[in-house]
């Protein structure tokens, strides 16, 4: 897997979706495109949107992978509650998705997150 360099790897932007993405992890739970674009001072749709929120997940996925996690952007959901197929085509481009069958895939890579990020409660 190559790892380009990045739009937002290094910036504020990137360290706040991050967080984001994280916080919502530890207690099993989602973080929207919009919410992700609003972050990101974007319009709440359209194409710029989609282009930049996507840019920015790519890139957090692949940092994740890098490290040995998993896509951490599986968590990032639109209004219908799943990820859009940008998801499911850079999972494949990452050689992690190899089947047909993408709920399976994304329900693993939640379970995965999860126990990745989960917050023990003493």
């Amino acid at each position: 897997m190559a790892i380009t360099s990045g739009t937002y790897r290094g910036t504020k932007e990137y360290t706040l979706i991050f967080v984001e993405l994280i916080t919502a992890a530890k207690y099993r739970g989602s973080v929207t495109y919009q919410e992700i674009a609003k972050i990101l001072g974007l319009p709440l749709r359209g194409n710029l949107m989609q282009s930049r929120v996507g840019r920015i997940l790519g890139e957090i996925s692949q940092d994740e992978m890098a490290n040995g996690r998993p896509m951490l952007s599986a968590i990032a959901v639109g209004v219908n509650g799943k990820p859009g197929p940008g998801f499911f085509r850079l999972a494949r481009q990452l050689g992690r998705l190899h089947e047909n069958n993408e709920s399976a895939f994304w329900e693993n890579e939640c379970k995965l997150i999860y126990e990745t990020w989960k917050t023990v409660l003493k």
